[in-house]
């Protein structure tokens, strides 16, 4: 499993399109599993789930994205990748969790 988590300044909408179309265009078989959005006065929720197959774990891994603001121009975005290893018991191979997470924090 591998965490991301950072403020970055702008519109939601815009930052929120940002990522969900560079998760996608960043590889052939990313798919945006499911999504979620809330929002209560001028706080905003919205929660995406990506997943791609990794070649490198020869296995398929996820991406959820948080986002939260409270009206102003802070985005808070929470990034959790998880299911690159192969092990049973023990995690032997997390690249293919890292470098999906990486593609996100390229886009912030």
């Amino acid at each position: 499993m591998a965490k991301l988590e950072k403020v970055v300044h702008g519109n939601f909408d815009t930052i929120l399109k940002k990522i969900e179309r560079g998760i996608m265009g960043g590889s052939v078989s990313a798919s945006l599993e499911d999504s979620s959005n809330i929002r209560v006065g001028d706080t905003r929720c919205s929660v995406r789930v990506f997943e791609r197959y990794s070649y490198t774990g020869g296995n398929r891994v996820s991406l959820n994205v948080t986002l939260l603001t409270t009206g102003d121009d802070k985005v808070y975005v929470s990034a959790i990748s998880a299911g690159g290893s192969k092990g049973v018991f023990l995690k032997i191979n997390t690249f293919g969790e890292e470098t999906f997470l990486s593609k996100l924090r390229e886009l912030l």
